[in-house]
């Protein structure tokens, strides 16, 4: 047989992974294979493979007698919408893509060539974990993953889809990577699977009910993004990169667009006249940014804040905003925690920041302060604070207490400050402020209630508007609603060449 009829047939036996019959189990269980995920990631033609040919070393357990080329993972690089990545894409059909010293190899070494080169990597996960034959080698090669994983952290945009199992040590790596996506049904992730609970704390549960898609969509907020099926999937993270840069060096894709008349009417009239009401910030968002470009990001967990990006005049922008439809829009834990590490994101990659704060404080209740609100809070806090891109904050109606300071207020380094006339900046809310500082008036005074009534009244009168902060400059403008996308738009363009010199030092110590 000729030398060009060998490599023929070697690559043919390497594209057929573990076989056509587990290809076939692959599909009856709704999962594509490990190749047609590539294939669908990227732009047609693009992918070029790196170790098709590369074999496992063990020789253990008869595992020489059973060698399948590329050892359950293809890796390579390719393009989307023609810009650069490296992927790698676990392949279940070869021994459950489980990870050896090879294939943790393979891994690296296209890692390694991303951070030369300064392009993303995108891990398409679908691996039954360690390969228990080689032992340490694998727990090694885990760590030479996990190693570069930090390394590249904030260097390059790392980017983890969940497409089968992930569990044990191997959910470590997409923990570290800055998003991750999982699909309904079929994504698993767990540190210890339900056998091991139920053995150790006697408690049945699926794996679904586990670490499906679903609950760390909505409860852990481990994932990010919750889709229906891999191929909505691979089209969001397709989408994701619209608004994210290809290294910490570049900035993020900048589309065409035709200024024209930015006022949105719609905007006057939806803060409610009940200072009570909740309102959708979803709605506000709609109407600043271009039609139909936000990007969600942890929809589903802690409500009461909005992360996502979205285009504002062709460029990107990340979205912090309070959601007063969602325990009227308080800060707490969980939405601290995921608006900081969203904002370091978007710091960390260049992209501005727009804040929308509608907030009446950080919740009360000792399940908070147990769980440490403090420390959690302050996430959010040091995130804004450290935070070197355009900065622009939005006050819509409530700004109280340290929540206002909090969301990127003028005092820990936006750029440019607005109000809406419906904006209230205060320490408190008017009926707690009124029983605080007219306690004695009150105690004193024959109708308590109508008296409280009258001071709450005052109070309302001195801070229920923005004009105090306005005269103090902690507010640049006061605007009217509907000028607010036009506002937005022509202040990131004055603020896009923004330069911060920061403190020489080894590296920040975030209250973790």
């Amino acid at each position: 047989m000729n030398p060009q009829q060998i490599l023929k047939e070697k690559r043919a036996l390497a594209q057929l992974g573990g076989g056509q019959k587990r290809i076939d189990s692959q599909h009856a269980k709704g999962k594509l294979t490990a190749r047609e995920r590539v294939e669908i990631l990227l732009d047609a033609n693009s992918f070029e493979e790196i170790g098709m040919f590369v074999e496992h070393r063990c020789k253990d357990f008869g595992m020489e007698k059973d060698i399948i080329l590329g050892d359950g993972v293809i890796t390579g690089y390719g393009t989307i919408d023609g810009r650069l990545v490296y992927v790698f894409s676990q392949d279940f059909t070869v021994f459950g893509g489980s990870l050896s010293e090879t294939h943790a190899e393979k891994i690296c070494k296209i890692m390694d060539l991303a951070m030369q080169n300064g392009a993303p990597v995108i891990g398409l996960n679908d691996s039954g974990g360690a390969r228990i034959q080689e032992g340490v080698q694998s727990l090694g090669g885990y760590a030479d993953i996990f190693y570069r994983n930090t390394r590249a952290s904030g260097v390059i945009p790392q980017i983890s889809a969940i497409l089968g199992p992930c569990a044990g040590g191997a959910v470590y790596s997409p923990a570290i990577t800055d998003f991750i996506f999982m699909v309904e049904k079929t994504s698993y992730m767990f540190v210890t699977g339900p056998n091991v609970v139920k053995t150790v704390t006697h408690e049945d549960i699926t794996s679904e009910a586990l670490g499906g898609a679903e609950t760390h969509a909505s409860i852990s907020g481990v994932t990010h993004f919750k889709t229906a099926n891999e191929v909505e999937c691979l089209q969001s993270i397709r989408r994701l990169m619209q608004y994210i840069p290809s290294n910490c060096e570049d900035e993020a894709p900048v589309y065409d667009y035709e200024a024209q008349d930015e006022l949105r009417i719609k905007l006057d009239n939806i803060i409610p006249a009940n200072a009570n009401q909740p309102y959708d910030m979803k709605e506000v968002i709609s109407e600043i940014i271009d039609t139909d470009s936000f990007m969600e990001v942890h929809k589903d967990w802690a409500e009461n804040i909005i992360c996502g990006f979205a285009k504002l005049g062709g460029r990107s922008v990340g979205i912090v905003a309070n959601q007063p439809s969602s325990l009227a829009g308080v800060l707490d834990i969980n939405s601290s925690r995921k608006a900081g590490r969203f904002v370091r994101f978007c710091d960390a990659f260049n992209i501005p920041l727009l804040t929308l704060v509608d907030v009446p404080g950080f919740l009360p209740g000792k399940d908070q302060e147990w769980q440490g609100i403090i420390t959690n809070g302050a996430k959010l806090l040091y995130a804004f604070s450290e935070a070197t891109v355009p900065k622009i904050t939005v006050i819509t109606r409530k700004a109280y207490g340290g929540a206002y300071d909090v969301m990127n207020s003028k005092h820990i380094g936006a750029d440019m400050n607005f109000a809406w006339p419906s904006a209230e900046i205060a320490v408190m809310g008017a009926k707690g402020a009124a029983e605080i500082i007219f306690k004695n008036e009150i105690a004193a005074s024959e109708d308590k209630d109508a008296t409280w009534k009258q001071k709450e009244m005052e109070y309302t009168e001195t801070f229920a508007n923005p004009y105090k902060a306005a005269a103090r400059g902690f507010i640049d403008e006061v605007i009217m609603p509907q000028e607010t996308r036009k506002k937005l738009i022509k202040a990131f363009d004055m603020l896009k060449n923004k330069v911060v010199a920061l403190p020489k030092k080894k590296h920040d110590n975030i209250p973790l």
